[in-house]
């Protein structure tokens, strides 16, 4: 069954939760194409398990913005979107962690775990703002 999850709050929450967590990802995903086209390795694989997720859940919120589902989402959509976007983030911190004290990256990899902390917490907070739908 496809069951039908809803957030009802403010559209100023909504901009105050998205915004940040837009900057996260995007600095996530650039921070791995940038340690990328640096060379190959361990290292710059691990960036790409989250940059994956975050990919799949920008892709998933992007589908159901089409849809014009405006808030409501299957259980489905909701882990595949903001789920997704969520694991992202957390699995992001401890791989630019080991970036940092790996050191030979500069800074990029501080500026990762900021985007990281960005997209987990504030995907987290759409993410639990949705509730199943009555009638």
């Amino acid at each position: 069954m496809n069951e039908l999850y809803e957030t009802k709050i403010s559209d100023k929450r909504w901009m105050a939760y998205d915004v940040p967590g837009n900057i996260g990802w995007i600095l996530w995903l650039y921070g791995t194409y940038t340690i990328l086209k640096q060379g190959t390795g361990m290292y710059p694989l691990l960036n790409l398990i989250p940059a994956l997720l975050m990919i799949t859940g920008v892709i998933e919120l992007i589908a159901e913005r089409f849809q014009k589902l405006d808030r409501v989402l299957t259980k489905m959509r909701l882990y595949r979107g903001f789920g997704a976007l969520t694991l992202g983030g957390i699995l992001g911190i401890p791989v630019s962690l080991i970036g940092i004290i790996q050191k030979g990256y500069g800074t990029l990899p501080a500026v990762m775990l900021a985007g990281a902390v960005l997209c987990a917490l504030f995907a987290y907070l759409l993410f639990v703002s949705y509730r199943k739908k009555t009638s």
